[in-house]
């Protein structure tokens, strides 16, 4: 294979900047690229140039544009969300195919003509105005939504009247990972908002959180704050009135682990908040209220999760007297919801969907049968009705909204997309391989029934190891596109997920985080030994804190991997926590104000840890308005990667603008991005010449 000349980078200055951490002096010369863009020219101008650097170089990749036609093609079909039930009417999404934004319809019985509640198509002119939620009142009158605009957390809410369509004058603003929920007579509802953060909202740490309850037709002003402690700024809370309008709960929190403190209240009196849970010490996550009891998901002695329920009139002495309903399973609680007088309840076994219902006392009712390995989620009902939508797809089974009868545990196709994609000609097999200590770890791989395992195949290792999320087996438009092309697709569940509970959660944590990366480079050597892949044709991929995870691993072995793909990364370990949400992830990360925490996150921090070798092709992808993972970590960890840089393999920065950590894309960014990211693997990991790849 001939070689392109050595790339010539937009140059990146640096500073004296060195910061000292319990003795340690550490350099930084990038900090600067740490501003807000639109607040540094500097920044900005260098932004501009790695924009154009990049641009140029991936639209001339041969396949580029092929692939973005396909990857349109697939997407251009109509597809349906799951009906959610309120107030007598039917809500769901719904993509004619060439909608930027899923529009929401509503309809009074599922055979009426439906007709559009919100387009967010209309809401701008490149789709980067889109709707984050909305929450129909109980009563049918109104629907309160979140605006989101550019990606950003932020959201601001509003009101509309169901009848005429018309949004009222009420309008909130400085709402960030809130929902709201209505008083049962629909007069208003609750919601956690922060204080205004002024021209720091991009990048500031947020605190103050506090819960309010707005009343329609009142300004934002004349709020009643419900609650907040001073004492704590660091506290963060979630209001939910339970579906009978009986009790406000409130869950308290301080960073991503699943430890809460709750207070509860029965509305419609003069009782104050009461403490049920004091304490950060496990999960208690609302499930419902039945027959004066609140019941709740907890890991409290059971870290794979169990039912209880909590008698509130018992106050601080509740969880004293709890009552066990669903005793803990080997497969790992992931939620439940009360239908029809029942316990519907979601599992995870070896990565993949189990459904089984309860009885209100905890004896089972029923298992679910699904249509295959894959994920079941979205679960929508209303605690009278005994008819339960929920969502269902697998890696080679297309998405469908099923409809479930909760008195007879029958399950039934209501809606299913019809893809341009022969899923059958998939395969998809789930193997289990040992990591460095011996663990064994479930990865899931996909591909076209005909590929042979001569090593030759173009693979993408794809992981997240962290936060006690789970990946699961879900249907993807631009992996089947991938698959097309003979492409291999293995996704690893990592220690640090939440795949097999809370242990196998705190596995991958703070002084354990090394486990997750030995987990995904095990899962590397396996597909090479097995004859999938060789190290030429391995690619690797993750977001966010699979960011980092792709970070770190090229920097442990770079000789293990063709090409990577590291998006909205935590490339800084040491400074996390200084931006926007970073400072809540602590819980998995550690923090640097401990000893032995901060040589750990120095051991490994992607940025921290570049050193002057061959890394393989890496395309650095984020976006300007991110502020979640704020874009400086991939400017910084660009720059310096690009400077360190030893062979001819690009590095590329890719900035998305007007786009944040991911949530509300418009579909045709999503579509130059995976063309982008598609044409970049296929292009280094199949190892032909740039310049003579015209098919």
């Amino acid at each position: 294979m001939s070689e392109k000349p050595s790339l010539i980078y937009p140059p990146s200055k640096t500073v004296e900047q060195v910061d000292v951490y319990h003795g340690v002096e550490v350099a930084d010369p990038y900090r600067w690229l740490e501003a807000d863009v639109r607040q540094s020219a500097a920044v900005q101008s260098w932004v501009v140039s790695q924009q154009q650097f990049a641009d140029r170089y991936l639209q001339a990749l041969p396949k580029r544009q092929v692939l973005r036609e396909r990857l349109a093609q697939v997407w251009d079909i109509e597809q349906f969300g799951v009906p959610v039930k309120k107030a007598g009417r039917y809500f769901y999404s719904y993509n004619s195919g060439t909608d930027k934004q899923n529009r929401i319809m509503m309809q009074k019985a599922l055979d009426d003509p439906a007709t559009v509640l919100f387009d967010p198509n209309t809401w701008s002119d490149d789709g980067t105005t889109t709707l984050a939620a909305y929450y129909p009142d109980p009563t049918g009158r109104y629907v309160a939504y979140l605006v989101q605009e550019a990606g950003s957390d932020w959201r601001v809410a509003r009101v509309r009247n169901l009848e005429t369509g018309v949004d009222l004058e009420d309008q909130l603003h400085w709402l960030k990972f809130t929902g709201l929920s209505w008083l049962a007579d629909g007069s208003g509802f609750y919601y956690s908002g922060y204080p205004d953060p002024g021209d720091d909202k991009y990048h500031g740490l947020p605190d103050q959180n506090s819960i309010y309850f707005h009343k329609i037709g009142q300004p934002q002003s004349e709020d009643t704050l419900v609650y907040h402690n001073l004492e704590a700024p660091e506290w963060r809370y979630a209001a939910m009135v339970t579906e009978d309008g009986a009790y406000l709960v409130i869950i308290v929190f301080t960073g991503t682990d699943a430890r809460y403190q709750v207070l509860t209240k029965p509305l419609g009196t003069d009782e104050p908040l009461t403490f049920l849970v004091r304490g950060f010490d496990h999960d208690y996550s609302p499930v419902g209220h039945a027959d004066g009891w609140l019941y709740f998901r907890t890991d409290m002695e059971a870290p794979r999760g169990r039912i209880i329920r909590l008698n509130p009139a018992l106050g601080e002495q509740a969880l004293d007297h709890y009552e066990e309903v669903v005793a803990q399973h080997e497969s790992v609680l992931l939620g439940a919801d009360i239908f029809g007088g029942k316990l519907l309840t979601q599992y995870l076994k070896d990565a993949a969907s189990e459904v089984a219902v309860f009885t209100l006392g905890g004896e089972l009712a029923h298992r679910l049968s699904l249509p295959g390995i894959g994920t079941a989620e979205g679960f929508a009902g209303s605690v009278e009705d005994t008819e339960v939508f929920f969502g269902f797809s697998g890696i080679d089974y297309a998405p469908a909204v099923l409809r479930l009868d909760m008195a007879t545990a029958a399950v039934s196709e209501y809606k299913r997309a019809e893809f341009d994609v022969d899923v059958d000609s998939f395969v998809t097999s789930q193997v289990f391989y040992p990591s460095a200590d011996g663990t064994q770890i479930p990865m899931f791989i996909s591909h076209h029934k005909d590929i042979e395992l001569d090593g030759s195949n173009p693979t993408l290792l794809y992981g997240y190891g962290g936060f006690n999320v789970s990946l699961t087996p879900t249907f993807s438009i631009t992996r089947a596109v991938w698959m097309e092309q003979g492409g291999v697709m293995a996704v690893a569940n990592l220690r640090g997920g939440g795949e097999y509970g809370e242990s196998w959660h705190e596995a991958g944590t703070r002084l354990n985080k090394q486990n997750v990366f030995d987990d995904f480079i095990a899962a590397g050597e396996y597909l090479i030994a097995q004859g999938y892949t060789r190290p030429e044709h391995l690619g690797i991929m993750g977001g966010s804190n699979g960011g980092l995870l792709v970070g770190a691993v090229l920097n442990q072995r770079p000789e293990l991997f063709g090409a990577a793909i590291p998006a909205v990364g935590v490339m800084d370990m040491l400074r996390f926590a200084q931006f926007t949400a970073g400072v809540f992830w602590v819980d998995d990360y550690g923090s640097v104000d401990n000893p032995e925490e901060f040589s750990a996150l120095l051991a490994y921090s992607p940025y921290h840890n570049l050193k002057q070798q061959n890394y393989p092709p890496v395309l650095v992808s984020t976006a300007d308005t991110d502020d979640r993972v704020v874009p400086g970590h991939s400017f910084k960890y660009a720059a310096r990667l690009q400077a360190v840089q030893q062979g001819d393999a690009p590095v590329l920065l890719r900035i998305e603008s007007k786009a944040g950590h991911g949530a509300g894309t418009p579909k045709d960014k999503l579509i130059d991005t995976y063309a982008d990211y598609w044409a970049f693997l296929l292009r280094h990991l199949r190892q032909v010449d740039y310049l003579e790849d015209k098919n």
